[in-house]
């Protein structure tokens, strides 16, 4: 991939620790080859930008908790008005876990391995009786939107755009199918954190881990950047809707940093049962298997819901130049 350099790195000095110079261009978004919500291909062009060399770890989260006292949304029990209808044993301080079933079950039925786990959080990722103890350097899981937002204002950062997000997942590639290259497991070697085996049942845990990993466990990617690609999930800024929109601009009207779909229209039309405005998550997660979820890959995309947590996404924070004196 060739891309244009709008600032140089030379006279952008970084404000934080742990943050990388990712120097913006021109690249095309997205894939026409995999699930449907990924099209269709479109060239889009994002400015440089500063971005955590990993996803925040549960240490970096617990300094902020520490320091201001922040309360994640998934230890709060609902407001029964938002949530009309509502069955009882859903208000309640709870988050979503992934539990492995037994043996084989249909793929169809997400809850035969999601589970509603009563105070589960960031510090209990299993509920209670789990605990993140030796767990510092892993990426901190079960947080909202609003978490997510909090930590970014706290330290002076924001979150990226999916354009930004997938921009710097490519590590400078294009047109290969992963953020290393054409091969999922070259050599057979794993790249990332993600699930092999049968899913969900049978994880034989060939790259090591079979829940979430130390940030660093793997080789970056072009940029410099570790666990863009499975791990955890992360939240981006950007308001999911169900394609990306088509490309009908002329090569001069590229897209410049787009923010994506407005609120209003992160909706699925074809989901009317979900009512929640959702953003888009992206780099799939330890839990992404080629047998049903195959989302390692930096065009992957999903919708989440901004008032659910779960034990397989976290977030990674960004400086765009503008936000730096």
């Amino acid at each position: 991939m060739t891309t244009e350099t709008f600032t140089s790195i030379d006279v952008v000095p970084a404000l934080h620790p742990g943050m990388l110079w990712i120097p913006g261009g021109n690249f095309r978004m997205g894939s026409d080859h995999h699930y449907p919500e990924e099209k269709p291909s479109h060239r889009v062009t994002v400015d440089g930008f500063w971005m955590d060399a990993t996803p925040v770890t549960n240490a970096q989260f617990r300094a902020f908790a520490d320091a201001t006292g922040h309360v994640t949304f998934c230890e709060l029990p609902p407001d029964p008005k938002d949530y009309p209808g509502a069955l009882p044993e859903m208000l309640r301080a709870a988050s979503s876990v992934f539990v492995a079933p037994p043996g084989r079950v249909s793929l169809r039925d997400h809850f035969q391995w999601w589970a509603f786990v009563a105070d589960a959080n960031w510090r209990q990722p299993q509920g209670p009786g789990s605990s993140i103890a030796g767990k510092d350097d892993h990426p901190v899981v079960h947080l909202a939107w609003s978490d997510v937002e909090a930590y970014a204002k706290w330290a002076g950062k924001e979150i990226a755009t999916e354009a930004e997000w997938e921009f710097a997942a490519r590590g400078g590639l294009e047109g290969t199918e992963y953020a290393w290259g054409s091969e999922l497991a070259p050599g057979g070697v794993h790249q990332a954190n993600t699930w092999q085996g049968e899913f969900p049942w049978q994880n034989l845990a060939e790259d090591g881990f079979a829940g979430t990993s130390p940030v660093r466990s793997f080789a970056p990617n072009g940029y410099g950047l570790h666990d863009m690609i499975g791990n955890v999930w992360e939240w981006t800024q950007t308001w999911y809707s169900p394609r990306h929109p088509d490309e009908k601009l002329k090569a001069c009207c590229i897209p410049v940093n787009p923010r994506g779909a407005p609120k209003e229209q992160s909706f699925d039309p074809g989901m009317p049962e979900i009512p929640i405005p959702r953003k888009v998550m992206k780099g799939g997660s330890h839990l992404c298997a080629p047998n049903y979820c195959r989302r390692y890959r930096p065009a992957a995309r999903m919708p989440q819901p901004v008032d659910t947590s779960t034990s397989h996404l976290g977030f990674r924070c960004i400086v765009r130049l503008q936000a730096q004196p």
